[in-house]
């Protein structure tokens, strides 16, 4: 195992004290450490928000890009240099409101990146309105008289969509959220985590309190393979919330590897490059 220092930023944090933002970005330092991927040897993709200031936060390769548009870099900067660990990490509103076309073109696309979702069920850096899975009813800063939209189940949709990797984990239990995460940063395809945790300042419904009263561990017995199971578990969301593996696939062929440009050569960052290469492209605008 590496040492956790090593991934440690200079850059003051910003989050508000028990942000659950906290936990995710020890859980993402050890999970690397424990695997023993050096800085170098990943890059941390987000768009923005608060759980997007993750690369400003962990000594890594960092790329912070615009709202919702966090997976089209990331999918770029794999197929670029395959050889990276690209990891995608933003909030619920950044990846399944503004980012969720790209959500599920991910999906079918199938590229080995992981996507990381701090989940509190709120905007908390545009200041408390409801999020896409902000519960039906809900008041917030914003919806006075209550949310009036059905809220998105993530992890149903994405295994509907076809992804080969869905789990979820709670920010305060950092035991499951690092076992969920080597899993899905070692699966060989997308892999979605969605992590619920508080937003402590903007959302006073789902305090870690409440999450802690109904989250729960799946048993060792449970078969992560069974995609009619996985589906039952990923619409298990209220009183009870399961978190671990929910569903995964081995053996469904990635993008890197279906691409002939990609698969049969080196990086794009280790070839040769010389203008003349792009002359006659260039000449073509003469």
């Amino acid at each position: 195992m590496l040492d956790l220092k090593i991934y440690d930023s200079k850059d003051e944090i910003a989050w508000c004290p028990g942000c659950g933002h906290f936990s995710i970005l020890d859980g993402i330092k050890q999970t690397l450490a424990e695997l023993e991927i050096k800085p170098h040897e990943a890059v941390i993709v987000s768009g923005i928000g608060q759980a997007a200031k993750m690369p400003h936060y962990l000594k890594a390769n960092g790329f912070n890009g615009l709202h919702g548009r966090a997976l089209p870099p990331a999918q770029g900067i794999k197929i670029v240099n395959k050889d990276l660990k690209v990891i995608v990490v933003g909030g619920d509103g950044d990846a399944y409101g503004e980012g969720g076309n790209h959500f599920l073109h991910a999906i079918r696309r199938n590229l080995d990146i992981t996507q990381i979702v701090g989940d509190n069920q709120i905007y908390g850096l545009t200041k408390g309105q409801g999020s896409p899975t902000t519960f039906l009813g809900q008041v917030t800063s914003m919806q006075f008289e209550g949310v009036m939209q059905n809220p998105l189940n993530p992890l149903a949709i994405a295994i509907s969509a076809g992804a080969t990797f869905v789990g979820r984990a709670f920010s305060g239990d950092k035991e499951t959220m690092v076992k969920v995460l080597k899993e899905a940063v070692n699966h060989k395809g997308y892999a979605l985590v969605d992590i619920v945790e508080p937003c402590v300042s903007f959302n006073k419904v789902n305090t870690f309190k409440w999450y802690k009263d109904r989250v729960y561990r799946l048993p060792e017995e449970y078969d992560a393979t069974d995609r009619a199971k996985a589906m039952e578990k990923a619409l298990e969301f209220g009183d009870k919330i399961p978190t671990g593996i929910i569903y995964k696939e081995e053996g469904k062929p990635v993008f890197e590897d279906l691409h002939p440009i990609v698969k049969d050569n080196p990086p794009v960052v280790d070839r040769e490059w010389n203008v003349k290469n792009v002359e006659k492209f260039l000449n073509e605008f003469k």
